[in-house]
């Protein structure tokens, strides 16, 4: 697989997701490059999640095709998931072993051979290493969410889905992970990452896709979507600051109702 810069990690061609009669992603498009960090932004409802979990493999589309590391995920899916980590809002690894264990643990499944000294510089490199004994359970919030990054980039994989992987944490573990994904982009790795967070998604995204009922409704860089609707008089509207910014751009694009 060509993990170089600007390569394409995963492809995202045509998808549609239906729960029934309800059209969930209506032939949505995309494409995360190596060294790129790529937010899926939208309100509650848009088809962020139905979107991320066809990636992953955990639902199947009605149509449209997805291809990660250039396998097909509905004809090689098991290729396809080898090359990809998923780091989920709320992680339940078995709260009684201790984060040793659970380190060794999943390597194992991965097979990936895990020395004393390599799990020592993984502790190190997140800032854990007194609390190898300590059980899961008995971490901190951003403590967890840095041993499930671990856990979910493990295997070395091209791909990083993260969904929300900042909610609950306070600002000093939340620029601490911003850090962390930051050094994944800088190794070559395509981080694909939904958010609620506009000032996350502005400060860390290279480039976003905004979803609404379902469709891509906008495409680009941060400063370009911003550049492109700041006159908009939607955007101008709801401005509150003076100084358009791209939560302005998605609440224009999106409208102000609340969902649910």
């Amino acid at each position: 697989m060509n993990n170089k810069p600007g390569s394409s990690i995963l492809q995202v061609n045509g998808l549609n997701v239906s729960y029934g009669t309800f059209h969930a992603v209506r032939n949505v498009s995309f494409e995360v490059k190596a060294g790129e960090i790529f937010g899926l932004l939208g309100p509650n409802g848009a088809g962020k999640t139905s979107t991320l979990s066809a990636v992953e493999g955990l639902l199947k589309p009605q149509s449209g095709t997805i291809t990660v590391a250039g396998f097909d995920t509905a004809k090689k899916p098991l290729h396809a998931k080898a090359n990809m980590g998923v780091q989920l809002q709320a992680t339940s690894f078995q709260p009684e072993l201790t984060l040793a264990e659970i380190i060794k643990l999943y390597a194992g499944i991965y097979c990936v051979e895990l020395t004393r000294e390599k799990l020592q510089n993984i502790l190190q490199d997140i800032k854990l290493e007194g609390s190898s004994s300590k059980k899961f359970k008995e971490l901190s919030g951003g403590q967890q969410q840095r041993v499930s990054l671990v856990i979910a980039t493990i295997h070395d994989p091209v791909l990083v889905l993260m969904d929300e992987p900042t909610t609950g944490l306070d600002p000093q573990a939340r620029r601490q992970l911003w850090e962390r994904i930051e050094a994944m982009r800088e190794k070559g790795h395509g981080i694909l990452l939904t958010t609620h967070s506009m000032e996350e998604a502005e400060a860390v995204c290279d480039r976003i896709a905004i979803m609404d009922h379902g469709n891509v409704i906008a495409i680009d860089t941060p400063q370009v979507l911003i550049d492109t609707h700041r006159n908009d008089q939607n955007v101008i509207s709801v401005s509150r600051k003076g100084k358009i910014t791209l939560e302005d751009v998605f609440i224009g694009l999106t409208g102000r109702t609340v969902r649910t």
